[in-house]
């Protein structure tokens, strides 16, 4: 069951539409998603995460993503670059990312960040991991190595406590045919909105709490929503909440080690009917930030 199960989940992935690795804590990471959040924390901002979803099931999505990105000239340029490595069944895809911002402030609290996101995916297909009814079917070879560029945009507005981004991470549609009638692998245009608010909950900010939302269109696709709650006490300890609509629910937990290195955990539990097949998906990142007294960030942050 477990392999039927696989092969309807990888055959909608490929011949539908091809979306962007999903991650719970994209709030610790903005960057793969939003070129405008490069150099935003004011810091040379290291960060790798590891995902492996709906454990137990074989063949099931895996993510890598290393990423590192710092202010310049001031904070008013940001530059970064990322790695994600993202395997699902017989497919294992690599996309390096280079990002580029311009921060203007807006007024004595809040900036505008403009972003744009220079890419280069590429795309394997084992077939050696699939049973095919004809082995020469053409429509899945010559599926090794495939290099692709593609470019992203976004803009990002924020302060130390709230932030909103619009961003578009690659605008071009990459579809690999092998006749005129067949498309094996389809990279649809993801849309992004995402916000989030940093409220002080006691006179002494000893407690704060933020509400955050992540909205995603893709076509072809159920629009995507992921609400989030996160408390944080004493600027070092973090337990979270969050719902992805129609699909699963979250705990999140995090520990601010030092000033500068931030450890993060979340699991999620499916709500769809692969329940029945997984036993949820688990999420670790580690952060590092090479701070220094010209650093704007005085205290760990959500965002």
């Amino acid at each position: 069951m477990k392999k039927l199960v696989l092969v309807f989940m990888f055959f909608s992935v490929l011949c539908k539409a091809q979306q962007d690795a999903q991650f719970t804590q994209y709030m610790y990471n903005t960057i793969e998603i939003n070129p405008a959040y490069a150099g935003s924390r004011g810091a040379l901002s290291v960060f790798g995460l590891y995902r492996t979803q709906w454990v137990g099931l074989d063949g099931a999505p895996e993510t890598s993503t290393f990423s590192l990105n710092t202010p310049l000239n001031n904070n008013r340029l940001g530059l970064g670059v990322s790695l994600v490595n993202d395997k699902i069944g017989p497919t294992n895809e690599n996309t390096l990312s280079a990002d580029f911002s311009y921060t203007i402030p807006t007024s004595e609290s809040f900036d505008l960040s403009f972003g744009i996101k220079a890419t280069a995916n590429m795309f394997n297909l084992d077939v050696n991991k699939l049973s095919f009814e004809n082995q020469d079917d053409p429509q899945f070879q010559n599926l090794d190595n495939i290099i692709t560029p593609n470019i992203g945009a976004g803009v990002y507005w924020h302060s130390d406590r709230a932030y909103v981004g619009l961003s578009v991470p690659n605008f071009i549609e990459t579809n690999r045919y092998n006749n005129d009638d067949t498309a094996i692998f389809k990279e649809k245009i993801n849309y992004y909105l995402i916000a989030g608010y940093v409220f002080n909950l006691d006179r002494l900010q000893y407690v704060k709490f933020k509400p955050a939302l992540m909205t995603k269109m893709v076509e072809g696709a159920p629009l995507q929503v992921d609400v989030s709650g996160n408390f944080m006490f004493n600027d070092k300890f973090v337990l979270g909440v969050a719902y992805r609509w129609s699909a699963s629910v979250s705990a999140m937990a995090g520990f601010q080690i030092t000033n500068g290195l931030y450890l993060g955990y979340g699991y999620d539990h499916e709500t769809t009917q692969l329940r029945k097949y997984n036993s949820g998906s688990h999420e670790i990142f580690l952060r590092f930030e090479f701070l220094n007294k010209y650093n704007k960030m005085i205290s760990p942050r959500f965002f």
